[in-house]
């Protein structure tokens, strides 16, 4: 598994998945921009791996994202591969959901991950070669109560990215998806006791996954291993859901 060297960009950086995704990448010897929008937790990452480039974004700002990435490739020389792995929740029942919210969810998490791609995807075709992987979840397969907007957004993650897997495939770019179920984070450690005996006795494996989980299987969609891999999703929930 070669990505010595290979130029990466990940958005979601300073959460728990985002911060092992870093992790993984160093350690391999790539060249890695991070992007968030927690400025102290960028620069915990920068403390941290000195070669670490960072960039803080929002990736609301959609009109923003196609100068943003031309930023990322002056800096990086090229985009080899990207990660899409920024994304909110904002949970309700759907009758007390509000549009505002819907409509936040799915433009973070749906429209800027297809604006991510489609800015990328221009970079990668001069090249005619990159790797994608998206990060998804174990609801946008299964659903989720009070999690409508959230559950949405990440199936139509799932969709696009078979549709671009399509488009480019000839142009030797892969377009993968990472779907993890429930993983030990901050969003995870705020679960009451009881809702996560309920959540665990759901789990074959009967625990909570790791970033490290995650990022293992995102490494290996980036790697020349995964080179003939392509419109597929990858689940990572210890055997909660199987396709």
């Amino acid at each position: 598994m070669n990505l010595k060297n290979k130029n990466i960009l990940i958005t979601g950086a300073t959460g728990g998945i985002g911060n092992s995704l870093v992790d993984k990448f160093h350690n391999l010897g790539s060249n890695i921009l991070a992007t968030g929008t927690n400025e102290e937790k960028l620069n915990i990452l920068t403390k941290k791996y000195s070669n670490l480039n960072v960039e803080k974004f929002k990736l609301d700002e959609h009109d923003k994202i196609s100068d943003f990435v031309d930023k990322v490739e002056k800096k990086l020389g090229s985009i080899d591969v990207l990660v899409n792995n920024a994304g909110i929740a904002m949970d309700n029942l759907s009758i007390r959901l509000s549009e505002e919210n819907w409509k936040k969810v799915l433009d973070i998490n749906l429209t800027s991950t297809f604006l991510m791609c489609k800015y990328t995807i221009k970079k990668m075709l001069k090249n005619k070669y990159g790797k994608i992987i998206n990060i998804t979840s174990i609801v946008g397969h299964t659903g989720n109560l009070g999690q409508a907007n959230y559950a949405a957004s990440k199936a139509g993650i799932i969709a696009f990215s078979k549709s671009l897997a399509i488009e480019y495939a000839k142009k030797r770019i892969n377009i993968n998806c990472v779907s993890p179920g429930f993983i030990k984070t901050e969003m995870t450690d705020k679960i009451s006791d009881e809702f996560k005996k309920i959540l665990l006795s759901k789990i074959p494996s009967g625990d909570l996954g790791t970033g490290e989980d995650v990022s293992n299987s995102v490494i290996f969609l980036a790697s020349e291993l995964a080179d003939y891999i392509n419109g597929e999703t990858i689940h990572v929930n210890g055997g909660m859901y199987m396709s």
